[in-house]
């Protein structure tokens, strides 16, 4: 039997849509509801590999850890990872298909409408309940006869749709109503419920709003979900990165300086920091001040190459290195890791023109452009010691390896880690490099501070030569986000009607 489903649709792009299906996938599961997530079509730089090695949106792995199931690339068929204004690199079932242009990949999305269909059926016959997130708004004129994302989708899956308008934005009930007006007469048949997100302050204000917009479209408001802006949860648009930085309570912070790459990716490695005492994390954009700070770090990038130039071009370079050689120390991550290095070099154009560029210099090391990515879960042992990972050396850690490119170290220099495990496999090959000294390190591990042994090693170090109290708490991150993904549905499900909504999918 085909399972039930039910969709989440969004007035605007951010308007919360990830979030609604994670959190009614956490609500489902706790009833005992077997549950999976689904998105035909999505669009960001942070992604997450499968435990068979193929790439999703991170947004469709952190939906599938809210229900409590491994992620799978049914989860998200397509992925588009944009690598400049212009073009993005195309996934299909979790493998790099083409580079295309926005028209070209335009052209071309309506024959992959059979793949989606596919995938969304696999989900349909291993579950009782698939609950599906849309892209952007279906209002979207100039996009519908290609749609493969929002209202065709709910139609080939014959679920209905929860329409999500942001009110933190301005504007909630025009676009709602606006969004309804825009759908053909079948489409808004198909728009069972509207949600109200992102809302701050007395939610008895709205009432006259909610009555008139519940009078002029005939659709049930399902209610009005705060804005929990302490929610600390696996972001996956950059917008998220937009937020002040924050600082330390008790004026005793330890500060870490991460580089705003122009085309940062995967920049949830950070996330795990935000719930350390002590720890301020800030961004600084190429071209401005690094400014005084006990770490620096360069996180991954989608188009390494391009990004190392506007490095260089803003003087960022420089700035990196004069913090060095005043003893702050500096960890690279997968495209920083590349660009710590002495060259990049990228003969077959997979992510440039250029053919060759000079890296920041820190490590001894340098990295060629491969064709083929690298999409695979990894275990490794901290191998390389020094002042940072003393207190992890030897120590087993997790993550992922999402990259194109082969780093090679160059005059001895020594490796930051050994895995263990690829895949399902068992491996002994070496990862990263380390400068002499331990103080600059380089690595291909995503997820490297969602482990506690090593994000406490790191963050002690720090703590220690600044005089304050090595209180880092040393919890794996995979903890603070189960809990947050339980207090995300504990919010959700207070917050709207959801027996009418049980009511939908027959549970």
């Amino acid at each position: 039997m085909n399972a039930k489903t039910i969709m989440f649709q969004g007035t605007s792009s951010d308007a919360g849509k990830s979030l609604l299906v994670a959190a009614l996938c956490r609500i489902l599961v706790n009833k005992g509801v077997k549950v999976a997530p689904f998105k035909s079509q999505n669009m960001a730089l942070n992604s997450y590999p499968t435990v068979d090695g193929y790439e999703i949106g991170r947004a469709q792995a952190l939906q599938a850890m809210a229900a409590r199931i491994e992620p799978s690339v049914h989860m998200n068929p397509i992925l588009l990872k944009p690598t400049d204004n212009q073009r993005a690199q195309v996934i299909v079932r979790g493998k790099v298909y083409k580079n295309l242009s926005a028209r070209e990949y335009h052209e071309e999305k309506a024959g992959l409408l059979g793949l989606v269909e596919e995938s969304l059926g696999i989900l349909r016959a291993q579950n009782d309940v698939v609950v599906i997130e849309g892209a952007g708004s279906p209002a979207e004129i100039n996009l519908k006869k290609e749609d493969i994302s929002n209202m065709r989708i709910a139609k080939m899956a014959g679920a209905p749709v929860m329409l999500v308008g942001d009110i933190d934005r301005g504007g909630v009930f025009a676009s709602l109503v606006g969004t309804l007006e825009l759908l053909d007469e079948d489409e808004r048949e198909l728009v069972k419920g509207l949600i109200i997100n992102k809302f701050r302050g007395d939610v008895t204000l709205l009432t006259p709003g909610i009555d008139f917009i519940e009078e002029r479209t005939g659709v049930r408001v399902l209610g009005t979900v705060p804005y929990m802006l302490d929610l600390k949860i696996d972001s996956e648009d950059s917008l998220a990165l937009d937020k002040p930085n924050r600082e330390s309570a008790n004026g005793a912070a330890v500060d870490i300086a991460v580089i705003r790459l122009p085309r940062i990716a995967n920049f949830t490695d950070l996330d795990t920091f935000e719930h350390e005492p002590g720890v301020n994390l800030r961004y600084v954009f190429p071209g401005e001040p690094i400014g005084e700070t006990d770490l620096i770090i360069i996180p991954g990038s989608k188009n390494t190459v391009e990004d190392m130039a506007a490095l260089h071009k803003t003087g960022m370079v420089a700035r990196i290195r004069e913090s060095r050689l005043a003893g702050t120390p500096v960890i690279g991550i997968c495209g920083g890791y590349q660009m710590l290095g002495e060259f990049i070099e990228d003969e077959f154009g997979i992510e440039s023109d250029r053919k060759a560029i000079e890296g920041i210099g820190l490590l001894s090391c340098g990295t060629r452009m491969s064709r083929e990515k690298v999409t695979v879960q990894v275990e490794a042992e901290v191998s390389a010691g020094g002042k940072m990972l003393n207190g992890a050396t030897g120590g087993k850690i997790t993550g992922y390896e999402i990259h194109m490119g082969v780093t090679e170290r160059l005059n001895g220099a020594a490796d930051a880690f050994r895995i263990v495990k690829r895949g399902a496999g068992a491996e002994d090959i070496s990862d990263g490099c380390v400068s002499d000294d331990g103080l600059v390190i380089g690595t291909y591990i995503h997820g490297l501070f969602d482990n506690g042994l090593f994000r406490k090693s790191v963050l002690d170090y720090l703590k220690e030569r600044k005089g304050l109290a090595k209180d880092s708490l040393g919890i794996d991150y995979r903890v603070y986000r189960d809990k947050e993904l339980d207090r995300l549905a504990s919010v959700v499900e207070s917050s709207l009607d959801m027996d009418y909504i049980f009511s939908l999918i027959g549970v």
